[in-house]
């Protein structure tokens, strides 16, 4: 009666376990949901910043381009690696698949940390990501300017260390029109590859 009685327990602790893991295996392999539409929103706006090569550059330098762009920081433990390597293997792919129109995609980074993020910083952080990826910081006005018309939240996180703080950002993936509309967004929640290669590939003509 015993042998019984245990042979039902593990049975149902086999099962409790084999529920969870395919529960667990669920949520992780769920696609991700499809990008936000901005249309019609009034995101964006005019920004004077300097890139990495140290070039004051503005706005309409992008003018007639798609504009890919993503808001982080050069010192971020995750996240925004993370994010831009994933938007430089989705840009790569669609290069791949239509270099005609890739090369009228303009891929941006703008720190949201100028005082870390120097050209002489964004210079090889941009570059390991995407040769054309541009990276744009400026004085902390400029920046925080750029954020507000940007839609971005951003707050310094003191770690105890002046030198070594974080910063706690919203993180999207944005796309802009030629005429710098703002057109959908892909958020860091279920981001990847194919999801940027998508994107472009939906609305870049």
């Amino acid at each position: 009666m015993n042998r019984s009685k245990n042979l039902r327990l593990w049975l149902v602790l086999v099962v409790a376990l084999l529920l969870a893991a395919g529960l667990g295996w669920m949520r992780f392999s769920t696609p991700p949901a499809p990008p936000g539409n901005l249309a019609g929103a009034s995101l964006g706006g005019p920004f004077t910043l300097t890139n990495q090569d140290g070039q004051t550059v503005r706005d309409t330098d992008f003018a007639g381009r798609w504009r890919l762009i993503y808001f982080g920081y050069g010192f971020c433990p995750d996240v925004c690696p993370t994010d831009l390597a994933l938007v430089g293997r989705g840009l790569q792919a669609f290069e791949a698949q239509d270099a005609g129109r890739a090369a009228n995609v303009a891929p941006i980074f703008i720190t949201i940390d100028p005082e870390r993020d120097t050209p002489a910083v964004l210079k090889p952080f941009v570059a390991a990501f995407h040769p054309r990826l541009v990276g744009l910081t400026g004085t902390p006005e400029q920046i925080a300017a750029v954020a507000r018309r940007f839609g971005v939240y951003a707050k310094r996180m003191d770690t105890g260390d002046p030198e070594n703080y974080l910063m706690d950002h919203s993180a999207m993936v944005y796309l802009f029109d030629p005429e710098g509309k703002p057109v959908a967004f892909l958020p860091h929640q279920g981001l990847t590859a194919d999801a940027v290669t998508a994107l472009l590939a939906t609305h870049v003509r």
